[in-house]
């Protein structure tokens, strides 16, 4: 049984967001003939700064030119990741667009996927308190994009490592450290994917995944 998959209208448009760390990432594309990203390092201006370069970067296209948002969901950086993950939700109630929140570490196993010689993708990021972040795809060889074999966890070192030990499958280690805006590109194309399939999550079920407490408790 074949999907009917759906295509964006040239003359519409799709827009990522990436905040999870210090770095903003932008994308917008309409799947077609005009698509344009860019990373700028703003640190701790990030949430003064993303409303400005968000309007300048989305220029000659407009907000109504807009079929839907994706948006990194974390895990990342506490602050970061709820800046980015509560504009896509105003913005999406706003125009009534779908929105998409997609993993940070999906995103790094997306851009992996070219690279890949074997049956899985684990990823890894630091994560706080001596902690790790950890979640293991596996990139679909048609248009599905990754299906999820081990979703976004916290591990201690430990049992990360115990549990990549006892995979049964061959697996390529990913080690997701710095420069993540730059996947926000694999964020608006795992989007894409879903909206292909037809796939319209309300702004409502985008959440955040902090995977820890901003504090130790």
């Amino acid at each position: 049984m074949t999907t009917e998959l759906e295509n964006l209208q040239v003359t519409k448009y799709s827009l990522a967001l990436h905040t999870t760390t210090p770095e903003l990432g932008l994308a917008i594309s309409n799947f077609a003939d005009d698509t344009r990203s860019q990373v700028w390092n703003l640190g701790r201006d990030l949430s003064s700064l993303v409303h400005q370069y968000l309007i300048e970067f989305i220029q000659p296209q407009t907000w109504s030119d807009l079929d839907f948002l994706a948006v990194a969901k974390g895990p990342g950086g506490f602050t970061g990741t709820r800046i980015g993950v509560v504009l896509a939700r105003t913005l999406g109630q706003q125009l009534d667009i779908p929105v998409f929140a997609i993993s940070t570490l999906a995103a790094v196993a997306w851009a992996e996927k070219e690279s890949q010689q074997a049956d899985a993708i684990a990823v890894e990021m630091p994560a706080q308190r001596g902690q790790v972040f950890g979640a293991i795809y596996q990139s679909s060889p048609d248009v599905c994009g990754l299906t999820t074999l081990l979703p976004d966890t916290v591990f201690t070192p430990e049992v990360w490592q115990e549990t990549l030990a006892n995979w049964n499958t061959t697996y390529k280690l990913i080690a997701a450290k710095s420069e993540l805006a730059a996947t926000v590109t694999s964020i608006l194309e795992l989007a894409y994917l879903d909206w292909q399939q037809g796939k319209r999550p309300n702004w409502s079920e985008a959440l955040p995944y902090y995977g820890q407490h901003p504090v130790d408790v």
